[in-house]
């Protein structure tokens, strides 16, 4: 699975922002997709996960309430709805894809991963 990760852009605080991340391949409904940040100077942290049919939806304590993972089967495709922007959401967000089999929190236990996408959040 090859996954492209793009919308990333600078916003405001407050504001609202897109993530996709498009996966080639026929079995992209077959992984538990998540999305992990890392800003600079740190470790690489979970955001948001998905299961394969986006029934199941898990965030991280930071995030949730403000941040909406789903995902389009049909598309090969999976987003991230940011909203209500802080300044310490600024990082590289990256999508990744696993088999599920493992704590989805753990970067290690994704098989695949994004190129990143930019997001920073002025105050």
């Amino acid at each position: 699975v090859q996954l492209q990760a793009s919308g990333g852009g600078l916003m405001q605080a407050g504001g609202s922002l897109r993530l996709s991340c498009a996966a080639s391949g026929r079995t992209f409904s077959s992984y538990v997709m998540g999305w992990f940040r890392q800003a600079p100077g740190k470790e690489r942290e979970f955001v948001a996960a998905i299961g394969r049919i986006g029934l199941s939806t898990f965030y991280a304590d930071s995030v949730k309430g403000r941040f909406t993972i789903s995902r389009d089967n049909a598309k090969n495709t999976v987003y991230l709805l940011m909203s209500s922007l802080k300044p310490e959401d600024s990082a590289v967000y990256y999508c990744a894809a696993s088999q599920g089999l493992l704590d989805l929190r753990v970067p290690l236990s994704y098989d695949y991963w994004g190129q990143g996408t930019l997001v920073t959040v002025s105050s």
